[in-house]
């Protein structure tokens, strides 16, 4: 495989339920012959929309940051666990709340609020991960975090008496798996994250995106969207020759903000204006 006629950009993949999101970036880093990396990795419990950045587009991610996501979630009562999930050690207990009872907890778990991680959790602590040190049976603590959590939708019942099902938009850094946990001792009991789907992350929905089994060598190029499209910047076009290329900074008569820089109408990358005079920010070739 030629890795220069690959293009730059995601893969907007849809990871099943069972595997990590390692395995899905190495598959893509694999088919492409590039370096690879996702935007917010999902516990091997979840499935869903795993954005995977291809060879520069990995540079992009910062960009990408303040964006929200949605997710479709399962919370099991009258349960807890270690983990917060229904992967770890099981310990069976507590009331199951009413739908009503729910509904009257919502809104004190939305807005900005202050959340406290998982210890099970790529968090890091003193130079390790929250999870290495939790499988070690090492005591710690994690300090609580903001995050904001925009909505809480309560959907029904699953199946069994005890699993409701759940829609929320929440932004970035956001424990769907501690919200189970914050829900359920609102209502004085405990419950547990027993499944769980992201439908959305920023510019990326379900509705588009490719399912893990099915990408190739033969196919992989079809599924990469081209960063450009994915940025929510105005165009800014420059000729080869100019200095900001050199990185001197170029005179434009523009408003203050970031921009897709074009030279000769090539996507180049990120230019950032400030009081009229552009530079790049970020290069991609």
């Amino acid at each position: 495989m030629e890795t220069k006629k690959i293009p730059l950009g995601f893969v907007n993949a849809d990871k099943p339920s069972g595997l990590s999101s390692s395995v899905v970036v190495n598959k893509i880093k694999r088919l492409t012959g590039l370096p690879s990396g996702h935007m917010g990795t999902l516990d091997p419990l979840a499935s869903g929309v795993l954005p995977v950045g291809v060879g520069n587009a990995t540079r992009l991610f910062n960009y990408f940051l303040e964006k929200r996501k949605v997710y479709e979630s399962e919370f099991t009562f009258g349960v807890d666990s270690d983990t917060l999930d229904s992967t770890g050690e099981l310990v069976f207990g507590g009331s199951v709340p009413t739908a009503k009872e729910i509904e009257g907890v919502l809104s004190s778990l939305t807005g900005e609020v202050l959340q406290i991680p998982p210890k099970y959790s790529a968090k890091n602590v003193g130079g390790r991960r929250g999870y290495e040190l939790a499988r070690a049976g090492v005591e710690f603590e994690l300090p609580p975090k903001k995050v904001n959590v925009y909505s809480i939708e309560l959907l029904g019942k699953a199946q069994a008496e005890n699993v409701y099902r759940f829609r929320i938009e929440c932004g970035g850094g956001t424990y769907i798996r501690s919200i189970a946990r914050d829900m359920a001792a609102a209502l004085e009991t405990k419950a547990v994250m027993s499944a769980l789907r992201r439908t959305k992350s920023g510019a990326f929905e379900i509705e588009n995106a490719v399912p893990f089994e099915h990408l190739t060598a033969e196919n992989i190029t079809d599924y990469i969207v081209p960063t450009e499209e994915l940025l929510p910047f105005e165009r800014l076009d420059f000729a080869t020759e100019n200095r900001i290329f050199n990185g001197i900074p170029a005179r434009v008569d523009r408003a203050d903000g970031e921009y897709k820089a074009y030279r000769d109408g090539i996507f180049y990358g990120i230019a950032l204006i400030k009081d009229g005079r552009a530079k790049i920010a970020t290069k991609l070739c």
